[in-house]
């Protein structure tokens, strides 16, 4: 296929992700297993992108290792994607996932919620009663909300202004609360500033909701109020708002007044810095957020908030033998995103079937592409390569890119089709195999 050209090409990216990834598949060979690992346990909290990852490549990197996956939910519901299901282009299950194929695969997956870790007994207290010993840990616990963050915004507030930034109950009243809405509403977001998981959820999320009410609510108008005044792919996506739902969008980033300091959930309402109100017919409030509960509760945290870790293994920090991957990490230039967790758990069961059997560390590689929907046939996309270097991470030099600006429809509609098919494939990876 022929497409218009741009700095990175997608399918020149695409290879130089497939080359940077290279090294990390070659290290899944069972040759590598010594004797000395069959007896060790390694437990993974987090059956997302970054804990489920792990958890597969290690059981096939190291397969006489013991495995415990440790996550509360039956069925793993991943927020990519989350957003098309609000602009009904996606069915709620088409975005769920089991842990059979993981059992299938010889990992123990145990459904209940990690409370406690003991680093000098190495113990992992679970809120079924059970208590697991490891030699080495996994977290991968995702994010938590910063309750009280703004003013009036807790979990009672949530009820009726939800984030839906995880996916779940919240992402299901969200798309209640817009099919309820009647036409010629407002719908209102909240952004926060960086960081937070996957930057340019926001923006995808009100291309979705456009797409909705483009098809069931004309009338109705979008407004976004930013607490940055820049953004992930920015020009690209107020390109194809502009294209596809002319003035149905309006963003409003921190110099023009778009910090949200305060939110009234009962009157559905908002309060700016500097004084602004607005009133919304429905109300979704992304708040800043923070490492998820246990990162905190096992000590991995730092003032921050997130998670401090190595470069070269995702090995925290704060406690060695513990690793910890995903949105909780402090990992910039590596956005947080499904993409990215993905690589880290790659990347982090090398390193531990490394340490466990006497082999050579992997080359700390990693990759990220974030796929992004503006309409059903309007993709966008940014990637990039990321190395380990004197213990932080760089951006490989020319490594990555965005999607160009004034890209053909035929461009757009191919970037949609690699989104899915991205999805598809990660998923299969993961879980579905």
């Amino acid at each position: 296929m022929n497409t218009p050209s741009r700095s990175i090409a997608t399918m020149d990216r695409r290879a130089v992700l497939t080359h940077a990834l290279a090294g990390a598949a070659t290290l899944s060979a069972p040759g590598w297993v010594r004797a000395k690992s069959a007896s060790a346990h390694v437990v993974v909290i987090g059956g997302g992108f970054g804990g489920a990852t792990a958890a597969r490549y290690l059981r096939e990197q190291a397969p006489q290792l013991r495995i415990t996956l440790i996550e509360p939910e039956q069925r793993f519901y991943t927020c990519p994607f989350s957003n098309l299901y609000l602009a009904g282009l996606r069915s709620w299950e088409s975005i769920g996932h089991g842990f059979d194929g993981l059992r299938a695969a010889g990992i123990q997956v145990i459904h209940a919620r990690a409370d406690d870790v003991d680093h000098s007994a190495r113990t992992v207290k679970l809120s079924n009663g059970q208590t697991l010993t490891y030699d080495r840990l996994v977290l991968s616990p995702g994010v938590d909300m910063r309750w009280g963050a703004i003013a009036g915004y807790d979990e009672q507030a949530a009820q009726k202004a939800p984030h839906a930034w995880k996916a779940g109950a919240q992402t299901q009243l969200l798309r209640r609360q817009m099919e309820a809405m009647d036409d010629g509403g407002t719908f209102v977001m909240t952004i926060p500033d960086n960081p937070f998981r996957c930057p340019p959820g926001p923006y995808e999320r009100a291309a979705m909701v456009a797409h909705y009410f483009k098809r069931h609510k004309p009338r109705s108008k979008i407004l976004l109020l930013d607490a940055k005044d820049n953004f992930s792919k920015k020009a690209l996506f107020q390109q194809g708002w502009k294209a596809l739902y002319g003035d149905m969008i309006e963003w409003v980033g921190l110099a023009d007044d778009g910090l949200v300091t305060r939110v009234d959930a009962a009157a559905l309402e908002v309060e700016t810095n500097f004084g602004t109100r607005h009133k919304a017919s429905v109300l979704n409030v992304i708040p800043p957020q923070k490492a998820g509960f246990i990162a905190e509760r096992a000590g991995m945290t730092d003032a921050s908030g997130w998670v401090p870790v190595r470069a070269e293994t995702f090995e925290s920090r704060q406690v060695k033998g513990v690793y910890v991957l995903g949105d909780a990490t402090i990992a910039a230039p590596m956005p947080k995103s499904g993409f990215a967790a993905n690589t880290q758990g790659k990347l982090a069961a090398a390193a531990i079937a490394a340490e466990l059997t006497g082999k050579p560390l992997p080359a700390a590689v990693y990759a990220n592409t974030c796929y992004s929907l503006v309409g059903t046939d309007y993709g966008i996309s940014v990637a990039g390569v990321y190395r380990a270097q004197e213990g932080k991470l760089i951006e490989v030099p020319d490594s990555g890119g965005v999607s160009p600006m004034d890209a053909s429809d035929a461009f757009h509609a191919a970037e949609a089709r690699y989104g899915a098919a991205w999805y598809a494939a990660i998923s299969t990876d993961i879980w579905d195999r």
